[in-house]
């Protein structure tokens, strides 16, 4: 059994990292905190569907105390506050996972142009820090102490297109990616775009050519190639509460049937519990993902354009945050890679 402590947990993955873990057999969960403004409260109090199950109280964040009572520390927490609070728990012994996109760069350049400078102390840690994509690094995982959680978009569509990357079957120019998220995917602050009359009965393009996961995505898939690669990313929301669907769309290198790539992402994610990998003709739905761990992939050979057409769908808090989280961790602490995340898909 290891005790974890959760910070951010007034959020929306913060929410979802705690139900998923109220179902975990090996973990306890023995500190909440978040931003109180020094007036605790309890988690069942700030969201009544946890009443009976967790009646912790939510506290304003006091890492030494945090830390003694906890193996392991989720940091659910905005771009750029986890600078401050991760190398602490470090030097305490602590293993981190953290959601937000302070750690997921190699080159520390890169992170600081999209988001903010790095500390001193974090600068040193980020060598240290692991990308969580379990799927792709799950022998890293293993040994890490920081684990740099995947954001939802990149996680959609590098799973989407890392078998054709690593078996260069495709053109690594004139990648294009579009995904539509739910609106959980924002975030619980307060946001006049966010409210009701704003984005219900509406579809709407955001951060074109701008969005800071773009830099993320170029990275984890100029690995898989061995080469550069810039791609043309435009996210969109839409009006509903959860879900991502990514469309991705790559030149093939050569003529390719449909079946045999069909074959080759079976393969590649042949030993892994949450890709599922769709028929010839069929294709994902976020319904379908709608609160579970997995990931599904459908794929479409457009003959007339030598094209392939990558569709993935993945639940935003789910495999693209907290689900993954915990994903990271069984992996971490030699559980079953599954256990606490077998739920299928909730419908409707």
């Amino acid at each position: 059994m290891i005790k974890v402590g959760i910070v951010g947990a007034t959020g929306y993955a913060g929410i979802e990292l705690i139900r998923i873990l109220l179902g975990h057999p090996e973990v306890k969960i023995t500190k909440l905190a978040a931003k109180m403004d020094g007036k605790p409260q309890k988690i069942s109090d700030i969201f009544p569907s946890l009443k009976g199950r967790i009646d912790l109280v939510c506290t304003d964040l006091n890492v030494s105390d945090m830390a003694k009572e906890s193996d392991l520390i989720f940091l659910v927490l905005p771009h750029k506050a986890s600078l401050k609070f991760t190398p602490r728990f470090i030097k305490l012994g602590k293993k981190v996972i953290d959601f937000s996109a302070d750690f997921r760069f190699d080159d520390l350049k890169v992170y600081e142009e999209w988001y903010a400078p790095h500390t001193e102390e974090s600068k040193k840690l980020n060598s240290q820090a692991v990308y969580g994509l379990p799927e792709l690094y799950k022998e890293k995982i293993k040994k890490a102490n920081l684990i740099a959680n995947p954001g939802c978009y990149p996680t959609s569509i590098i799973l989407g297109v890392a078998p054709l990357l690593v078996n260069k079957v495709v053109s690594t120019e004139n990648i294009i990616a579009d995904s539509l998220s739910g609106a959980s995917g924002a975030g619980r602050a307060l946001s006049g775009a966010l409210h009701y009359p704003e984005c219900n009965e509406n579809v709407k393009a955001y951060s074109i050519a701008t969005h800071r996961h773009t830099p993320e995505i170029e990275q984890e898939l100029s690995k898989l190639a061995k080469e550069e690669i810039k791609i043309s990313f435009t996210p969109h929301l839409l009006p509903m509460n959860r879900g991502i669907l990514s469309t991705i769309y790559l030149n093939l290198a050569t003529k390719t049937k449909e079946v045999e790539i069909l074959e080759l992402y079976r393969q590649f994610y042949r030993n892994e519990p949450f890709l599922r990998i769709l028929e010839k003709g069929s294709f994902p739905e976020t319904k379908n993902v709608y609160g579970s761990n997995y990931c599904d992939i459908g794929i479409k050979i457009d003959e007339r354009t030598n094209r392939v057409i990558v569709i993935s769908a993945i639940d935003n808090l789910v495999k693209g945050a907290s689900g993954q989280a915990v994903q990271n961790m069984n992996i971490i602490y030699g559980f079953e890679e599954t256990l606490g995340l077998e739920s299928p898909g909730i419908i409707p």
